[in-house]
């Protein structure tokens, strides 16, 4: 199988590793080889966390620059930020509620302009995906359920060889108990709504 290149990037307590987890799970259990490195950099004080996951043949862990298949973005200056990742193919989806570092907070840097950097990917990238995961995550039950929010949009995409309802069998299996309803929830809202975006 060719191999499907996925960049997840989040900042700590989004729920980044999680959601790589759940979808090399998923991989695996649909009889797909997996490569999958991580890198975390001051997570527990909201700094960024990086996933790479590989799908198919092949034997390098990493993404080059312009290889990312998917760019999948929990915070959309953290999107921005990993857009080199991405060639003129490739298919970003970008969670649209900022949650801006602590050097922001601070007063020590600003802010991107974000709507006007995201028309700029818009115009370099096959597609562009913008939903509120945030949003979509507290209707489901809890905004921790960002990142099943995000990997629903994934799968509504089409590009990935794997079935929802595998997806959905991980889920149940892979999360804990108590927030395995919502999680289900959200991975299905974020399904749809990048599923009404296809043509």
């Amino acid at each position: 199988m060719k191999t499907i290149r996925v960049m997840i990037v989040a900042v700590g307590g989004q729920g980044n590793i999680l959601a790589a987890r759940v979808l090399g799970e998923t991989a695996v259990a649909a009889g797909i080889d997996v490569r999958m490195s991580e890198f975390h950099g001051m997570a527990q004080r909201g700094g960024v966390v990086e996933s790479m996951v590989l799908l198919g043949d092949g034997t390098g862990y990493c993404i080059a620059d312009g290889e990312a298949d998917v760019l999948l973005g929990f915070e959309p200056s953290e999107t921005i930020r990993a857009a080199a990742k991405c060639s003129s193919s490739s298919i970003v989806i970008t969670n649209t509620v900022p949650l801006p570092p602590f050097t922001v907070a601070m007063g020590q840097a600003q802010y991107p302009q974000m709507p006007e950097s995201l028309k700029k990917l818009a115009s370099r990238v096959q597609n562009l995906i913008m939903l509120d995961a945030l949003k979509i995550a507290t209707e489901a039950g809890s905004p921790l359920a960002v990142n099943m929010a995000m990997l629903g949009a994934l799968a509504g995409t089409g590009i990935l060889p794997m079935e929802p309802d595998l997806f959905c069998r991980i889920i149940e299996e892979k999360t804990k108990k108590r927030f395995v309803e919502i999680n289900l929830k959200a991975f299905q809202a974020g399904m749809m709504q990048a599923d009404n975006t296809r043509s």
